[in-house]
């Protein structure tokens, strides 16, 4: 179902799974050109945990999806964090004991938020993500960036730094540079699991066969990894739930 939340930028949209009652899990999608690739993927996800009686949300989330917050009007995460966590307010305030999903970069999203527990997909820290999105941007000019590449170029400019495009995403240069100061808070009001696809050599609870869909150049699915990984949170919020 389409639902809703409020927070102080506004309203935005959710999308709803699973029962009315019990334990939710609360998406945090990745950022920019990654949710468009991997949105197909994570709603299948979430329909096959409705079908093992677990519940989701799935928010859009300020300057990204379908908001009406301009992307390049927001400066940092922490106002989707803000959002996020109004998100999850709603259903504190049902009684009902919340979960954060996220994949990709939505990890840096839930770091502000109360939850029970937290479950991860190939997380990716401020560091990874500018990483990433440094490479896109050369690939996008045909020729490499400095080694540090000042936002929204090299060059010092007067006055306010305009937005930078990158995969048709306009970011704000405040964005980008506070990225770069970005760091993890402690989150140790629950249970963290961290999944990775078994490609990634970096640390992780389970490392899992299957395509890394934010590589492709067209939004796709794995409907075999999405059986993998709704499984995989279903048993986790069960073990949570004792």
């Amino acid at each position: 179902m389409i639902d809703h939340y409020d927070w102080p930028g506004g309203r935005e949209a959710m999308l709803r799974f699973g029962p009315a009652d019990g334990p939710v899990v609360v998406v945090a999608m990745p950022l920019f050109e990654e949710a468009n690739r991997t949105r197909a993927f994570v709603v299948t996800i979430l329909r096959m945990l409705a079908e093992r009686g677990i519940a989701s949300a799935l928010p859009d989330l300020p300057g990204q999806g379908e908001s009406l917050v301009p992307l390049e009007t927001v400066p940092s995460t922490d106002e989707m964090g803000l959002a996020f966590e109004r998100a999850v307010d709603g259903f504190w305030g049902q009684g009902r004991k919340t979960y954060g999903v996220a994949f990709r970069s939505g990890a840096l999203l839930d770091r502000l938020v109360a939850l029970h527990g937290r479950w991860h997909f190939a997380p990716q820290n401020a560091g990874d993500l500018l990483r990433d999105l440094k490479r896109i941007k050369q690939a996008s000019l045909g020729q490499p960036l400095p080694e540090f590449w000042q936002y929204p170029d090299p060059v010092l400019v007067d006055g306010p730094h305009p937005p930078v495009e990158i995969a048709g995403n306009l970011i704000a240069a405040d964005f980008l540079t506070n990225l770069k100061v970005d760091t993890p808070l402690d989150t140790e009001d629950g249970p963290l699991r961290t999944v990775r696809l078994d490609t990634d050599p970096k640390a992780a609870d389970r490392h899992v066969p299957g395509a890394a869909l934010w590589r492709r150049t067209e939004p796709d699915n794995d409907l075999a990894l999405a059986e993998l990984l709704a499984e995989d949170i279903a048993a986790w919020v069960r073990t949570c739930e004792g």
